[in-house]
């Protein structure tokens, strides 16, 4: 089977998500029946990290060793990547000795470098432009508690990031919309939204972009990279966090979503994450099963 990277989610097609989604299922009910289920036996996962990690790593490295392989980690710190080795180089060299390679970075140009050098399948597990693994989560818990997401909106409350342009990419994909709501200087960039994407609107109102919606979601206001914007982004983010009022304008049973780790009384209030339409608990253990049908598929393509 020829490479295939998963660097942003638009690098996967419908079919391609459908099967994969099919799978996390009967992975997901394998792990919750104790069955156990090999299909990398003998393979290995590498794992690179630029960014600090919980769900990422966490989610990754137990799903390899569930799936018989191993799973090594690597800090940019202490190895030599930190110390100045092209991108290029490392890639070289680490795809010669495993199976398949997960990077979290910064600038999305990084991975796309390391990838066209990668003779193994590459995924982000998250850079500055994109995080595809976690919307691919997010999505599969809509379906799993709602049954199909094809024209049902999702509101993205908050900053104009990586999850929101994953967010977009898959409203592409999945053929839903997503009504968008950042504040004044936080908008959307548009050299990484594809031009011919309809599938989402934006609103200068938060309570607006929930009118309606299936879906409300939303993230930190201060990524990794951006501390020092800090005290300027709760300034700017007043009024923009997800709380009951705005969740009473969605669908009476809209979900919410958090990607995590979450600031209670900042982005979210405590009565929504803590409330009975939060899935944030599924989502978060959603990321194993979804990282594990996706790691089968990049290695061993298509299995019944």
């Amino acid at each position: 089977m020829a490479i295939k990277h998963f660097l942003q989610f638009s690098d996967l097609t419908l079919d391609e998500f459908e099967h994969v989604i099919e799978r996390t299922r009967v992975i997901k009910r394998k792990f919750k029946n104790y069955e156990p289920y090999h299909p990398l036996s003998d393979r290995t996962l590498v794992m690179v990290f630029e960014k600090n990690s919980t769900r990422t790593r966490l989610s990754f490295e137990a799903g390899m060793h569930q799936l018989g392989g191993a799973a090594i980690y690597l800090n940019t710190r202490d190895s030599q990547l930190g110390r100045g080795e092209p991108v290029e180089d490392a890639a070289q060299v680490m795809s010669r000795m495993c199976d398949i390679i997960m990077i979290r970075t910064f600038g999305q140009e990084i991975i796309e470098r390391f990838a066209a050098n990668s003779r193994v399948p590459v995924i982000n597990g998250l850079t500055n432009e994109h995080h595809p693994c976690q919307v691919l989560a997010d999505v599969f818990t809509y379906i799993e508690q709602r049954g199909s997401i094809k024209g049902k909106t999702v509101a993205w409350i908050g900053d104009a990031n990586n999850m929101l342009y994953s967010w977009l990419q898959a409203a592409q994909v999945f053929d839903f919309h997503v009504n968008v709501s950042t504040p004044k200087g936080y908008e959307i960039d548009p050299t990484l939204v594809a031009q011919d994407n309809t599938h989402y609107t934006l609103h200068a109102s938060p309570s607006d972009a929930c009118a309606g919606a299936h879906l409300v979601t939303t993230d930190v206001w201060t990524s990794m990279g951006f501390e020092e914007e800090n005290a300027a982004r709760l300034k700017a983010f007043d009024g923009w966090i997800v709380d009951a009022a705005k969740m009473k304008r969605a669908q009476p049973d809209a979900l919410f979503m958090h990607c995590l780790p979450a600031h209670r009384g900042e982005e979210v209030a405590a009565e929504v994450i803590d409330g009975p339409q939060s899935v944030v608990w599924d989502e978060a253990e959603n990321r194993l099963h979804v990282q594990k049908a996706l790691l089968e598929y990049l290695v061993l393509g298509r299995l019944e």
